[in-house]
């Protein structure tokens, strides 16, 4: 493994560490309303990305993109299923849903295989067709045993998965496209904050403690994401697939073993027939990828 590769391995790990326990950042401010830690983390996202982009230059790409009225379509759906994907998990996680969540991101790889096929005429082999089902027996088996579907799961999957769609459709970077989703948002989360009864809304009247749990929403959401960037620079997205299952493995374990959630016979069922769907994909990419290997050598 060369240096610059290594790198790129350090980095994904990186990434995916930190989202697989960010929500031992948000159980720490359950005592502040799921909207109002939205609106923190739009904000100081925001502040933060423009900084970002001062520093590397960016701003031409910023105003170019804004000048496309294409682009500006595409920012608004982008900006949509960002902020539900962000809503439903900071409620998700301080609601005890954790695992609903995790479920949610082991769906969302299966999820986006659909969508390369909908969207980009991939062709479903068998492996991917059979992992296709195995993830509908999931929700079937779901919506049988417990009488309804797992909305937190599917709003999670399908909410990334087409947020990831619309963004490789627009064709931006990661800070560019930040930056004018969460300005977008900018005016909705501030006007949340001026208007909110909250007792947590007055920044200068809160511990200080909280306060800086509420700024480190920036940094929260933007350190992985850099991270995940300087990872997809330096190894493939065949490789930099099999990182992804990090983030929701670290939530399952701490939903589990950390905030006790009720990890049932049944939902054991669901979460098996996912990982079953999961490990056959890696397999399957895995001998791709060694094939190609051995195809460029010969």
């Amino acid at each position: 493994m060369d240096e610059n590769t290594r790198k790129g391995v350090i980095y994904a790990l990186t990434a995916y560490t930190i989202w697989g326990i960010a929500p031992v950042y948000f159980k720490q401010m359950q005592h502040i309303a799921a909207p109002e830690i939205l609106a923190h983390r739009i904000v100081w996202s925001f502040v933060l990305t423009l900084g970002l982009i001062a520093l590397f230059n960016k701003r031409e790409l910023l105003l170019t993109t804004l000048r496309n009225g294409r682009a500006r379509w595409a920012l608004m759906a982008s900006t949509t299923l960002i902020a539900l994907n962000w809503g439903v998990f900071i409620w998700a996680v301080n609601n005890n849903y954790m695992l609903d969540v995790s479920l949610g991101y082991y769906v969302n790889p299966l999820i986006n295989i659909l969508l390369g096929m909908l969207f980009f005429r991939e062709r479903l082999d068998r492996v991917r067709t059979i992992a296709a089902i195995l993830c509908l027996l999931a929700v079937v088996f779901e919506v049988v045993q417990f009488g309804r579907l797992p909305w937190i799961a599917l709003v999670v999957a399908f909410s990334f998965a087409f947020y990831g769609l619309v963004r490789k459709k627009l064709g931006v970077d990661s800070f560019t496209g930040m930056a004018l989703e969460t300005g977008l948002l900018l005016p909705v989360a501030m006007g949340y904050l001026l208007f909110t009864t909250s007792p947590t809304s007055d920044l200068l009247v809160n511990p200080a403690w909280t306060n800086l749990l509420l700024f480190a929403a920036g940094p929260i959401t933007m350190v992985p994401l850099m991270c995940f960037a300087a990872a997809a620079n330096r190894i493939s997205l065949t490789a930099l697939g099999f990182f992804q299952y990090i983030g929701p493995s670290g939530m399952f374990l701490l939903a589990v073993f950390v905030y006790d959630e009720p990890l049932s016979p049944e939902k054991l069922v669901t979460f098996g027939l996912i990982w079953l769907a999961l490990i056959l994909l890696s397999v399957d990419s895995l001998y791709k990828l060694r094939r190609r290997r051995a195809i460029a050598q010969a």
